[in-house]
């Protein structure tokens, strides 16, 4: 019987010493320190920088995407490095320099193939996203083509091309379920959209009398359509050039509603929950955010977290989010409901904000 109680006693002590070197990846995140080409690995829960990871090369315009078991983040730089930094481990895994003036990647639906978005060489591929059946799904900014490749017959992609999306698209987005590409023009008014579920789609043309032909405005900074806000049944888009956002029914494309902002949006990006949304600004009026009220459209509550405001990320609930404050070196935590101010974390020009929770959501 002693015998038995002393194997019982081994085995749960035993048990909680591998619990204690296990390590959950679900409440992790990277933070892009562009000016040291680094991440910064950070904990939702305590509110807290873990660890930095150097060595990832240009990173003035990165972005990520991480692996199905969150264990791994690739990592896109500007100098077409693509690092796959450990996120468990705390180092790079793997590097290489893959292309030239990167602006982004995707991540297939299996986590078996990375994509990379580069200017160089070729032509400027902008729009990159991953779509379910594992394709990818990305447009030309030179001929104003999207193509969709399908790789689920091993890794010959099967190319569709489809032409008259528009002059000069910018960027693109896809919905959640992998159904609505919406790319925006910077060379035309409005945007265009494909229908991904179409056996053979072809372009929507939305807000077509909408855009910089209305009033020439110097554009500061061109806004991220990854930034855009799907509430309910409308989409919330980022106006180029205009100081407003613009609401689109998801299902008609057709135009709902317009608010008028602060500045020239950037990032307008949707509470989890879908009540709010909240928008940030270009370039020389980036030090503000201001929240928007998706039930009435109006603007709630306008702030100044401090000197340019790059880039905000949501707990995968939506209850606090973090905003990334570059001229200050921090990454500041807010409660979305009190608007109060939870926590200030030193970072080294924060940028990009990536919780692991994007490796299973399309697009992202």
């Amino acid at each position: 019987m002693k015998t038995l109680i002393s194997a019982i006693a081994l085995a749960a002590t035993l048990g909680t010493a591998a619990l204690a070197d296990t390590i959950a990846t679900g409440d992790l995140g990277l933070v892009i320190e562009r000016a040291k080409g680094s991440v910064l690995l950070i904990d939702q829960s305590d509110r807290a920088s873990l660890a930095r990871i150097e060595g990832l090369g240009d990173l003035s315009h990165a972005s990520l995407v991480y692996s199905p078991d969150e264990r791994f983040a690739y990592v896109f730089g500007r100098d077409g490095g693509l690092t796959k930094v450990d996120i468990v481990e705390r180092k790079i895994a793997n590097r290489v320099v893959q292309g030239g003036n990167s602006i982004g990647g995707a991540i297939s639906d299996d986590g078996k193939l990375v994509a990379v978005s580069n200017y160089e060489p070729g032509s400027k591929t902008i729009g990159l996203v991953d779509a379910p059946g594992r394709r990818f799904v990305f447009t030309m900014w030179d001929t104003g083509e999207t193509w969709i490749a399908d790789m689920s017959k091993g890794n010959d992609p099967e190319i569709t091309k489809i032409t008259g999306m528009g002059k000069n698209p910018y960027d693109a987005l896809v919905t959640g379920n992998g159904r609505t590409y919406i790319t925006g023009l910077f060379g035309e008014d409005g945007l265009t959209a494909l229908d991904l579920w179409a056996d053979t789609p072809e372009p929507i043309r939305v807000l077509p009398n909408y855009g910089r032909g209305q009033e020439e405005m110097p554009v500061y900074k061109m806004p991220h359509l990854e930034g855009w806000a799907l509430t309910g049944s409308e989409f919330v888009l980022p106006a180029v050039g205009h100081h407003e956002v613009l609401w689109v029914d998801a299902q008609t494309l057709e135009e709902t509603g317009r608010t008028k902002t602060y500045s020239q949006p950037v990032f307008a990006m949707a509470r989890p929950d879908g009540r709010q949304v909240w928008v940030n600004f270009a370039h020389p009026m980036n030090d503000t955010i201001q929240v928007i009220d998706t039930v009435t459209k109006q603007v709630i509550h306008q702030f100044k977290p401090g000197p340019a405001v790059l880039h905000m990320e949501f707990t995968p609930r939506g209850h606090e989010i973090w905003v990334s404050v570059r001229d200050e070196n921090k990454v500041k935590v807010y409660d979305t409901h009190s608007f109060e101010l939870l926590r200030e974390i030193e970072a080294d020009s924060p940028s990009g904000i990536f919780f692991t929770a994007r490796a299973h959501r399309t697009g992202l």
